[in-house]
């Protein structure tokens, strides 16, 4: 299904901040990287954010072809990219538990736009990516997950900084 990898990648970032206290959560290691809370609130603005473009490609977006593009490289942490300035994580102090409320919200929108969308039309209509160039709406859906496994390894780094 279209939101396997999606499904996946979540439950592992939850099970990867299970057992952490708030605090843990939102300390930095450095002044000039994320804090884990940043990087499950930078999550759920990109998932907010693509949502919100892949229902106004469905509604106004012209058909286009596009060829499939390796999505599944987003994982690779070996190039680095600057998150959009919309998916800054803020410094503010956020709870587990209002992050995670957060992120149902946003996967509970981005479930129900895949499942009402027509499958021709999320192959037909497209939206740039940064370093993919245009993607099609059936690619943005999984890219998602793939994203979302990035950011596992980011998480796990800063685990493992937190607790020497």
């Amino acid at each position: 299904m279209i939101l396997d990898i999606n499904t996946e990648a979540r439950q592992e970032i939850l099970d990867a901040v299970s057992g952490l206290s708030d605090e843990v959560l939102n300390k930095k290691v450095e002044e000039d990287r994320w804090s884990i809370m940043q990087v499950l609130e930078h999550l759920y603005l990109i998932e907010k954010a693509v949502t919100h473009s892949i229902a106004d490609q469905i509604e106004n977006g012209e058909n286009k072809e596009v060829s499939k593009k390796p999505i599944e490289m987003s994982v690779d942490r070996s190039t680095k990219a600057e998150a959009p300035s919309f998916a800054q994580p803020s410094n503010e102090f956020i709870t587990l538990n209002e992050m995670k409320e957060k992120l149902a919200a946003s996967r509970a929108d981005l479930t129900k736009l895949a499942e009402s969308a027509e499958a021709k039309i999320l192959e037909q209509r497209t939206y740039p990516h940064p370093a993919f160039g245009d993607l099609s709406l059936k690619q943005w859906i999984p890219f998602i997950g793939y994203h979302e496994k990035r950011h596992l390894k980011q998480i796990e780094e800063v685990k493992q900084e937190l607790v020497r």
